[in-house]
């Protein structure tokens, strides 16, 4: 999770997601230069300013030529920007109307932003981070169907939220659940005609 601007900036730079991608398994600036088809100059200097950044971290160091050598692998297998990044400017659901497209990247936002925070806070604490996630797609026969889809569902998950919800359960913890629907991109293979 990135939610530092300075990292979010370093990040960004072309050459250096590049090579970030390229240290997906454990490289040198030799071969990723060689990868990426940049000079070992070059790449030498961009991962000391991800290393400085905590990007890329040192894998092992090794004599070469009478040189050490330095192998590098990216600290993390994939990355994401969290809202924070942007601070106030960031997307918010209370500024936006409920039912806009806004709305939902608003809520989207603060997912990435509070479950990244979680999920570090349990790590940290050599703990599981107990999380739901349900990913689906659906093909709807027309909108009135969309529509009865939609309060079937509402309705069902409030009568679960009714069911399970314990305002004053001792050592009860909040949870929030956030149901989204939105229209599937078409996929290169797929007709336009679809969406």
């Amino acid at each position: 999770m990135i939610d530092s601007p300075d990292v979010a900036v370093v990040m960004l730079d072309p050459v250096r997601a590049k090579v970030l991608a390229a240290l997906a398994e454990p490289g040198s600036a030799t071969t990723v230069a060689d990868a990426i088809g940049e000079s070992r100059q070059k790449v030498n200097y961009h991962l000391r300013t991800l290393e400085d950044h905590g990007l890329v971290q040192l894998v092992e160091e090794r004599p070469r030529r009478g040189l050490t050598e330095r192998v590098m692998v990216a600290s993390a297998r994939s990355y994401v920007m969290s809202p924070a990044v942007l601070g106030d400017s960031a997307a918010h659901p209370g500024q936006t109307d409920r039912l806009s497209a806004q709305f939902l990247v608003a809520v989207g936002a603060r997912i990435v932003s509070e479950v990244g925070e979680l999920a570090r806070r349990a790590r940290n604490a050599e703990r599981a981070l107990a999380t739901l996630a349900i990913d689906t797609e659906i093909r709807f026969a027309s909108a009135t169907e969309r529509a009865a889809f939609t309060a079937e569902l509402s309705s069902a998950v409030t009568s679960l939220a009714a069911r399970y919800h314990d305002e004053t359960a001792p050592g009860g913890r909040w949870h929030r659940l956030v149901v989204a629907a939105h229209p599937r991109l078409a996929s290169p293979q797929t007709s336009t005609k679809e969406t």
